[in-house]
């Protein structure tokens, strides 16, 4: 009979991967960050530990929304007290916050628990071509 493997913390060896957004679709870079984060692309995933690596992600400024999202969409947030509803179109967001929208897409892609919260801290997104990670030797994630 054999057994089923699962990772532990001194078998999971982080890298570093940088992703361009420009001319990407939000959705589909998203996915791909999520499923780094995640580390569904490791032979070793396991689903209760958090055996992803860290993503930074460029250019956030120039990810493309399909179709009419960019006037349609809206950003909810509430305070929590009575009237404290805000909203925004994702129009207004891209201009001021691109990494917000970003950022928003992928964290909704990860599992929404303490596991999830740890995998989001390995995310990094700028809005400019550069970034501050070089020497962590990021890789070009294939995309």
């Amino acid at each position: 009979m054999t057994k089923t493997f699962m990772a532990k913390e001194k078998d999971i060896m982080r890298k570093w991967f940088v992703i361009d957004a420009q001319g990407k679709v939000l959705g589909r870079l998203a996915v791909e960050a999520a499923k780094i984060l995640r580390g569904k692309h490791h032979p070793l995933f396991t689903p209760h530990v958090d055996t992803g690596d860290h993503v930074i992600i460029i250019n956030a400024d120039k990810v493309i929304l399909t179709g009419n999202k960019l006037n349609k969409k809206i950003e909810k947030h509430h305070s929590g007290y009575p009237g404290g509803l805000k909203e925004t179109s994702y129009a207004k967001l891209m201009q001021t916050k691109p990494e917000f929208v970003v950022k928003k897409a992928i964290i909704g892609m990860l599992p929404h628990n303490r596991l999830g919260s740890s995998m989001a801290k390995k995310l990094r997104i700028y809005s400019g071509s550069t970034h501050p990670h070089q020497a962590q030797k990021p890789g070009q994630w294939p995309m």
